[in-house]
């Protein structure tokens, strides 16, 4: 009887493990706060429902601040980590520093140093990529997108070249501010980033 209760316990608390609820911190700016959106269509929201739709055991934080820069992420990534205790994190920061024009090299060492935070704490990461306009110039277009790939590479994490990808240059996705995607837009970029979001989460079964 002692042997058969120790069994039945050791399965459910396993399966109890693998079925904990994971929490995502999606750590961001407006794109991923939502600006201009109900809360309930941002891609926090969508994600999660797509998730739990495909039978994950997952909430999906709403971190993202609108105007956000990498500097203003890297100030505030300790607290909100210290708040959420993540399971993992999406971090999607840079549009503003590229549209405010920001030295790269600055770019480049806030979303470094963010990286070696999550690193130190273990958190599993996936780091989404931006481009740059080209009216900023060859050298800046050419080397902006670059700059994410090389992080994803020496912090080893999940990569996803462009949080845009597919909304942008879509006026039917954009909001008319022709800079945030809709909800609409949103569930594009959703689609496109699943595949690697899931990657992530089966990574830690």
């Amino acid at each position: 009887m002692a042997l058969s209760w120790l069994l039945a316990n050791m399965v459910f608390n396993v399966a109890n493990a693998q079925t904990r609820e994971k929490t995502i911190l999606s750590f961001g700016d407006s794109l991923m706060a939502g600006y201009g959106i109900p809360y309930a269509e941002a891609f926090p929201a969508q994600l999660e429902k797509k998730l739990q739709a495909e039978g994950y055991s997952v909430r999906v934080i709403n971190a993202g601040v609108s105007g956000d820069t990498t500097s203003g992420g890297l100030t505030r990534l300790a607290w909100v980590l210290d708040q959420q205790k993540p399971d993992f994190v999406i971090l999607e920061l840079g549009a503003n520093d590229m549209l405010r024009a920001i030295d790269p090299k600055v770019t480049r060492d806030n979303l470094q140093k963010m990286l070696e935070i999550l690193q130190q704490r273990k958190i599993p990461v996936l780091l989404a990529g931006m481009k740059a306009a080209p009216n900023l110039g060859g050298s800046f277009t050419k080397n902006y997108p670059k700059m994410y790939e090389d992080l994803s590479r020496k912090f080893h994490t999940g990569y996803y070249p462009f949080f845009m990808e597919g909304v942008t240059f879509h006026s039917d996705l954009i909001l008319e501010d022709g800079l945030h995607p809709n909800p609409s837009g949103i569930a594009v970029i959703v689609e496109g980033i699943l595949p690697q979001v899931k990657k992530m989460l089966d990574a830690q079964k």
